[in-house]
This record gives C-alpha cells, sequence and structure tokens, in this order.
C-alpha cells in the first residue's frame, strides 16, 4: 500500500456558485475522475475526493474549505464483482458515504438483478448507487451506526461470518464520530 493511500482524506468544502464545479471538471479529464458530492441536508456543502480536490488547485477553482476526513475511517464492504470494479475508487465510494454521513456502507447487488434479497417498498431510504467505469452500476446500503450495519448485513447474509466480523470492525460507531464541518 503506498504512503499516498495510507493518507488518504476526503475534504468538506463550500463554493460560492456550483455552476463554477460543472464549468472545471470537464478539464480536468486528463487527471481522471472528479467526483463531488453535495451533502445530504445542506445548501452548500460539498464532499470530494483528495484528487479531485487536488486537482480544483491546480486548476485555481476557489473554494472554502471546511473540513477533512480520514478515508479508512469510513468502511466500505464489497461483493466480489464490486471489488473487482471498484478496486481503484474506494474514495470516490468514501465520499458519496460521506454524502449522507453515513460511516460505511455495504454493496447489496447490481442494478438490473431481478431479487437484491431484500424489500424495498417500504423505501429507498438508506440506499444509493455507484456506476463503475466499467459500465455496472452497483446498489449500496449505507450505514449510520455499526449496529445498523450488523443487523442489517446479518439478515442479508444469514449470519455470515466475515459480514459480520466487517460490521463489528467498523472504524467508527456511529456518524457522530464523523468530523463537523460547521
Amino acid at each position: 500500500m503506498s504512503n499516498r493511500r495510507l493518507m488518504s482524506r476526503l475534504y468538506y468544502f463550500t463554493i460560492e456558485d456550483e455552476s463554477m464545479l460543472a464549468e472545471a471538471f470537464p478539464q480536468f479529464e486528463e487527471d481522471g475522475i472528479a467526483i463531488t458530492y453535495k451533502v445530504i441536508d445542506t445548501d452548500d456543502v460539498f464532499v470530494t475526493t483528495a484528487d479531485t480536490r487536488e486537482a480544483m488547485d491546480r486548476h485555481d477553482v476557489p473554494y472554502n474549505l471546511l473540513a477533512e476526513e480520514d478515508s479508512e475511517r469510513i468502511a466500505i464492504y464489497h461483493t466480489p464483482l464490486s471489488r473487482e470494479e471498484l478496486a481503484e475508487h474506494e474514495d470516490s465510494l468514501r465520499a458519496l458515504a460521506l454524502a449522507y454521513r453515513a460511516i460505511g456502507m455495504a454493496c447489496v447487488g447490481v442494478n438490473g438483478e431481478a431479487d437484491l434479497g431484500f424489500d424495498l417498498t417500504a423505501g429507498t431510504d438508506g440506499y444509493t448507487y455507484f456506476t463503475a467505469p466499467a459500465g455496472h452500476t452497483f446498489i449500496w446500503r449505507l450505514f449510520s451506526s455499526r449496529e445498523q450495519a450488523e443487523d442489517f448485513l446479518a439478515k442479508l447474509t444469514g449470519e455470515d461470518k466475515d459480514a459480520l466480523a466487517w460490521a463489528k470492525g467498523m472504524p467508527l460507531a456511529s456518524a457522530d464520530e464523523l468530523t463537523g464541518y460547521h
């Protein structure tokens, strides 16, 4: 694991006019994928990866840094396919989780599967998606607490030991431990 990966950060920021992001991001194409998400229940707070922040700095995109979060504190539980297709995009996944003020998320399937193994008729709150460059759109369950992850994965996986060990080993116990940005 590279030293850069060990030091990976996610950043909360505001920007005077969010249309500046839409104008600037096409310039970043040679630098890789630019990822920024608006934080749920905010008017103007965004979260981004270190790579995107560095690209914003190189292209002189003005923003106000509010706070940073150690990306390793956000837990990601993969399926074999999501691990294969998204291994290089874990910080983007973690930024997506932070946009929902979640402490982790688990891949629960691929869009288009007939049976994801759980019922969504009660609503889709707590779920999101991420499309891999390879084309699959993965469905993710977001968790605001370790207990919530344990309960969900116990039901989803039939008490699979590895899934439960992942949930019990999540770095944070609840979203209350996330870095504040106000």
